[in-house]
């Protein structure tokens, strides 16, 4: 029996590592790359011998990523702060209370999670064309949060729900109403799921390329990643070290933000956030 269970830590923990080394290995080639120069003639998987931040400073200079990575920061921290606010109202809401037309309300909002967000971009973008916003932060913004919300609904309804309805009847027998119920009872206990839900709407909003490319035909409103896909495809910019750079520079405030969050990330998760 010992044995057994030694053997089955063993290859537990065998399989965790392969696949960790799978998810890592593009990752540090990239890094690898940017770390090189042009002149070393990197193949595959090379760990630079000399080191060097001159393809970032190129990258830095040439592609515009400072007005990127200030768009995306605007961007994705607005839209995840609306996002997170409001799911948790409409969560709290359709969770706890009844009234007329929950259930329909709850239905439209889950549509979202199914209409794919492509089918959608046309008709936006001719909304906000004709309202004369387009390469602006409404146009970035608002899409983001009527789509995250849908999400962000399910997440909370699903928390608030597993929650002791004990809890709730106690404090409202106790006098409080409905938001003193919510802020002082049950947001504490949620804030690892909500946190979860804000590291998910950020990742996801900053990584986003269809809406900020449709909504920006003048090119003068460039999030980080469409300032990556002009540097890297447009510009057909031929030094691919500086190229593996700015790719490193997208995609730090996401590890940033992710090795910050990351214990309250997971306890979301395993405090059981999705479950209904």
């Amino acid at each position: 029996m010992l044995f057994r269970s030694r053997l089955e830590r063993t290859l537990t923990h065998a399989i965790l590592i392969s696949f960790s080394a799978i998810a890592v290995y593009p990752l540090l080639s990239i890094l690898f790359l940017a770390l090189s120069r042009q002149s070393d003639l990197v193949t595959g998987f090379t760990i630079p011998a000399d080191p060097s931040f001159d393809s970032f400073v190129t990258a830095w200079t040439k592609g515009g990523f400072d007005r990127g990575l200030v768009n995306s920061l605007v961007v994705a921290t607005t839209v995840t702060v609306i996002s997170v606010a409001l799911s948790i109202l409409s969560g709290y809401g359709l969770a706890t209370m009844r009234f007329p037309g929950a259930n329909a309300i709850f239905t439209l909002l889950m549509a979202g999670l199914v209409i794919p967000f492509e089918s959608l971009v046309i008709p936006l973008y001719r909304t906000f064309r004709d309202a004369g916003l387009t390469e602006s932060y409404p146009a970035l913004i608002l899409p983001q949060v009527g789509l995250s919300v849908c999400l962000g609904t399910f997440w909370m309804r699903s928390f608030f729900r597993s929650s002791p309805r004990a809890v709730i009847e106690a404090s409202r027998m106790d006098g409080a109403g409905h938001l003193r119920t919510l802020v002082s009872i049950l947001l504490p206990s949620a804030m690892p799921a909500a946190l979860t839900l804000a590291a998910l709407v950020f990742m996801y909003t900053w990584n986003d390329y269809l809406l900020a490319l449709v909504m920006n035909p003048g090119g003068d409103m460039l999030t980080a990643p469409l300032a990556l896909g002009y540097f890297a495809g447009a510009q057909r910019y031929t030094d691919q070290t500086v190229v593996a750079a700015a790719a490193v520079l997208v995609a730090l405030p996401v590890v940033a933000a992710y090795v910050v969050l990351q214990r309250r990330f997971i306890r979301g998760f395993l405090t059981g956030a999705v479950r209904e």
